[in-house]
This record gives C-alpha cells, structure tokens and sequence, in this order.
C-alpha cells in the first residue's frame, strides 16, 4: 500500500485491469470507424461514440496511470476546466459551422 501526500493508505491499482480495458475500448473503437464493420451507422452518432469512448480512455489514462485519481480534488478541476471549456466552445460554435 502506499501513501499520499495526506498520509492516508490507498491500495494500488489493478494495471492489468486497466490495460485490458484501455484494449477493450480500443478494439471497440477501431470497430466502430471501420467502414465495413456491420450495419452502417449515422455518422453523428458514430462520431459520438467515438468522442466518448476516446474521452473514457483520456480518463483512465489519466486517473490511474498519471495518478491523479489520488490527487486532491484541486487538481483533478484544473484538469478538468479545459476539458469543459472545450466542449462548451464545440457547442458554441457548432451554428456557425452549419
């Protein structure tokens, strides 16, 4: 077990677990963009799915292998705000682009 910053006891995380599921959704990912693959999908939701699978691989990335799942909450929003300010421009100036 080791420690953080606080001094408060947290397990390690299971590695593998995440590795198989960072490949998992990778797979899943390549399925989807695949032209052949399948039924053919609308291309908003394929994009869509493709954003949130690439946005939970982002997170796991980050949560587990840049440990800031056992930062202290400050830092995970200062992570966090750009992302927010990403999607807030997105749909801000989706109009435009139509």
């Amino acid at each position: 077990m080791g420690k953080t910053a606080a001094g408060e006891k947290h397990e390690h995380p299971n590695y593998m677990g995440i590795f198989w599921a960072l490949l998992v959704l990778t797979v899943a990912e390549v399925g989807a963009a695949w032209p052949a693959a399948g039924p053919s999908y609308p291309q908003f939701l394929k994009g869509a799915l493709l954003v949130i699978m690439a946005v939970t691989k982002a997170a796991l990335v980050g949560a587990y292998f840049m440990h800031l799942r056992f930062e202290k909450r400050t830092l995970a929003m200062i992570a966090i705000t750009p992302m927010l300010l990403c999607v807030f421009l997105l749909f801000m100036l989706m109009p435009d682009s139509m």
